[in-house]
């Protein structure tokens, strides 16, 4: 029972004053980037600040990787933003449902062993990637309220508080960790704010966050195919750009923590949290990497953190948005800025000359894709194609064969390296079929036999030296190999010859 039950990690131990404080700051750092999320998307502060509380409360109860914090997200904003001015916003709650279905059923079909596809190149490039759309949508926060960027006293206030906040997150560990040094320099950036009573911009500026809890809503949308058609592409691409985002954000957390987390099981928890979302006037979202590297350099490890920050950020939406709305934005973007430096891979450019150049290529090219047109799941699918091309143009060059005929005039061909569609090429050219004897071994001792393309290239040498009277038997084929042509034995005529100390007697397919 206690493995369905234990949704607390009660077994884990917690520090609580280090979760408690953690899950403050997040909160605090979650208001800006939910309402400036919201506004990408065409919709109201509430409906990210609702899905921020919504995503990060389930996930952070039911999800596989304690300490990491989901809510409304850039990636997610994008994906919605055509379909929220088309459709209006009930189509953005049905479409944020659907998506969470649809992850759902990831989960528990357990695919999400497959973010091991993902090579280490595309990692570096979407983690750097993510640093720098951190970065740069910081930016936005160097200028007034029409546009301009801030020129004067305006600006050497904002950015002397932004350095502040900086060089408290940098030093104070250094001295102390008792307290986190994120929540600190918000603290005292508030205070020096307060005290000097300077005149900068504050999370009130941006809009006011002050709200009830959130409503639960069925869509208003029609029940009809019609919706269906309309919102279940969006609903696929949120549900895919979730599930890498979030999954590649718990492996980030797991080598920071040197623990491993549960990748179906956060499939399953970011469903269900995509669901409430959609059902309690939210828009979506999941797992945060910035806010996730802000709880796990406070030393936050457990559930609790994730929980706190939830609550929390509910509890300044509904009694303390006064106050939360007088928080100076350069904290929060001093704040934000040092996570980028953070989350930024800087070890993957000092192993740019160590590393292959297909790798470098990679790494660059998924970093342009992810930080110019903000489509992670399109940078990292693209890496990931490239990648597999690599792999395969790389083993398609290794196959070899060691010739030699034996005391029986037998001809016999050892393969080396995979057979399948990018080798068969090369392997049909190993092979001289006039000169050789009556009888051909290929030995697949050191090969494997991969694909369809590679059974019909034994089809086509097996039908080479049958046209001029010839037989051709393979050797040491793997079990799987052999499962593989015994299915095609309609499309292929060979001979299956066993090692004699197999003991197994020769089964001719033909």
């Amino acid at each position: 029972m206690k493995k369905y039950f234990n949704l607390f990690d009660l077994s884990q131990k917690v520090d609580y004053k280090i979760e408690i404080l953690s899950g403050l700051t997040v909160a605090l750092a979650l208001i800006p980037e939910a309402v400036a999320f919201a506004f990408i998307a065409g919709l109201s502060p509430l409906t990210g600040l609702y899905a921020a509380f919504v995503m990060g409360l389930v996930t952070s109860i039911l999800g596989g990787r304690p300490g990491m914090i989901s809510g409304a997200t850039g990636a997610i904003a994008v994906v919605i933003v055509t379909l929220a001015a088309t459709q209006g916003v009930e189509y953005v709650f049905a479409a944020v449902v659907l998506s969470g279905l649809l992850q759902v059923i990831f989960g528990s079909l357990k695919l999400g062993k497959f973010i091991r596809l993902v090579p280490h190149p595309v990692i570096f490039g979407f983690v750097n990637g993510l640093a720098i759309i951190i970065f740069m949508s910081q930016l936005d926060q160097f200028k007034g309220e029409d546009g301009q960027w801030l020129s004067g006293p305006n600006l050497y206030i904002f950015l002397g508080l932004v350095l502040l906040a900086m060089l408290i997150i940098w030093g104070l560990p250094k001295l102390t960790k008792a307290i986190p040094a994120s929540l600190t320099s918000i603290l005292v950036v508030f205070g020096v704010v307060a005290a000097l009573g300077l005149d900068t911009k504050t999370v009130g500026d941006m809009a006011s966050i002050k709200g009830g809890f959130p409503p639960f809503h069925i869509p208003d949308v029609p029940f009809a195919w019609e919706t269906l058609e309309i919102i279940f592409p969006y609903a696929l691409i949120m549900a895919g750009v979730g599930l890498i985002e979030s999954l590649l954000t718990l492996n980030i957390v797991d080598e920071i923590t040197e623990t491993r987390g549960r990748s179906n099981k956060e499939a399953v928890a970011q469903g269900l949290a995509n669901v409430a979302s959609g059902f309690f006037s939210g828009m979506g979202g999941c797992a945060m990497i910035g806010q996730s590297l802000i709880n796990i350099s406070s030393g936050a490890r457990a559930r609790l953190s994730g929980i706190v920050a939830s609550v929390m950020l509910l509890v300044f939406i509904m009694f303390g948005s006064g106050l939360i709305d007088q928080v100076p934005m350069a904290a929060l973007t001093g704040l934000m800025i040092m996570v980028s430096i953070g989350t930024f891979e800087w070890a993957s450019l000092r192993t740019i000359t160590k590393m292959p150049k297909k790798d470098i290529f990679l790494m660059f090219l998924v970093t342009g894709i992810t930080a110019v047109l903000h489509n992670l799941a399109l940078a990292v699918l693209i890496g990931v194609i490239l990648a597999a091309l690599f792999f395969a143009w790389d083993n398609a060059k290794r196959i070899r064969a060691r010739k030699y005929v034996d005391e029986n005039g037998v001809k016999h061909y050892e393969l080396f390296g995979p057979l399948f569609f990018g080798s068969v090429t090369a392997f049909g050219e190993k092979f001289d079929v006039l000169n050789d004897p009556e009888e051909v071994i290929i030995d697949f001792a050191e090969s494997r036999v991969v694909d369809m393309s590679a059974i019909e290239a034994l089809n086509k040498i097996t039908d080479r030296y049958q046209k001029v009277g010839k037989k051709v038997h393979l050797r040491h084929l793997s079990p799987d190999c052999k499962k593989l042509l015994a299915k095609a034995d309609e499309i292929i005529e060979v001979n299956i010859l066993e090692d004699p100390t197999y003991k197994v007697v020769i089964d001719d397919l033909a």
